[in-house]
Order: structure tokens, then sequence, then C-alpha cells
């Protein structure tokens, strides 16, 4: 700080010289400081600049990440309603299969029941074969009956095979 009281107290010229040449260099100094403040204040803006524009951008991936990833929670929540919906059918499919199944059993069962394997038996077996007029329609029935009445199948029965296989060659040697 410069004490003016005592530059204009000063009796030499030297004393003047060296408030002047001290003035000199604390103006001197100042001005350096204010370019280093205004260079620091230009930094820390273009700092701020960039800092900006780099959240700006953080900001916009991260929206367009929250987008994508609700579209995905989406486009998941519409997979898993087709897929429940899916094995609801199949549950359902499953059910009506087993019905039939049962169905199908009490019906055999009643059939077998009613039917003597007498000459009834064979009217029946010859029904089985109607429609099939040439050779392999003829072979073709045969081979499907085999297969549904096969003893080996669940309900499979050796005695209709039996009779099964009697009709068939008794239809090959007739054509």
């Amino acid at each position: 700080m410069i004490d003016w009281d005592e530059v204009n107290s000063a009796e030499n010229v030297d004393e003047l010289k060296s408030v002047k040449l001290w003035l000199f260099q604390e103006n001197i100094r100042l001005e350096n400081e204010r370019k280093e403040l205004a260079l620091s204040r230009e930094r820390f803006n273009s700092e701020r600049v960039k800092l900006r524009q780099e959240m700006d951008e953080l900001n916009r991936k991260t929206l367009m990440e929250r987008k994508r990833l609700k579209e995905e929670a989406i486009f998941f929540e519409k997979k898993m309603a087709i897929l429940q919906d899916g094995f609801k059918h199949l549950d359902e499919d499953r059910r009506s299969l087993e019905r039939q199944k049962m169905e199908f059993a009490a019906e055999r069962l009643s059939i077998a029941r009613q039917a003597s394997w007498g000459p009834a038996s064979e009217e029946a077996v010859k029904i089985l074969f109607r429609g099939a007029n040439n050779s392999l329609a003829l072979r073709k029935r045969y081979r499907d009956l085999v297969k549904i009445f096969h003893p080996d199948n669940l309900f499979g029965d050796e005695e209709l095979v039996q009779m099964i296989n009697r009709e068939y060659m008794r239809r090959r040697e007739e054509q």
C-alpha cells in the first residue's frame, strides 16, 4: 500500500525515483495478475461450457437408454402375455384331450361289454373295411386298424386284431 503522505514528503529525487520504480513494478504486477485472472476466468468459462455440454450429452443418453428400457419392458410384457396365453391354451387342450381319452375309453369299454365276439362282431369288422375298394386302400385301412387296435396299445384287443386279420386276408384274396 502506498503511503501518499510519505511520497509528498519525499525530500530528494532518489526517494521519488524509488517510489516511482516501486509504483511501476506494482502496476506491472497488478496488470499481470489481471491478465492471469482473465485467462483463469476464460478457462473456467470454457470448462463450464464443456461440462454443460457433457452433462447435456449424458442426460440425452440417459433419456434414450430409459426410453429403450421402457420399450424393452413393454415388449417383454407382451411376450409374457403371449406365453401365458399359450400355456393357458395348452392346458385347456390337455384337459380336453384327457376328457376325450376318458370318453373314448368309456365308449370302448361299453362297446366291448355290449358286443359278443360272435357273428355280430364279424359284421362290425366288415364295416371297418367299408370303402376300401382297391388293394392300396385295403392295405392302408388294414395298417391303420392294426395300429389302433394292436394288443400292445393302451386300448388294444387281441381278438379284434385277429378278426381284422381274417377280414383283410379274405378281402385280399377276393381282389
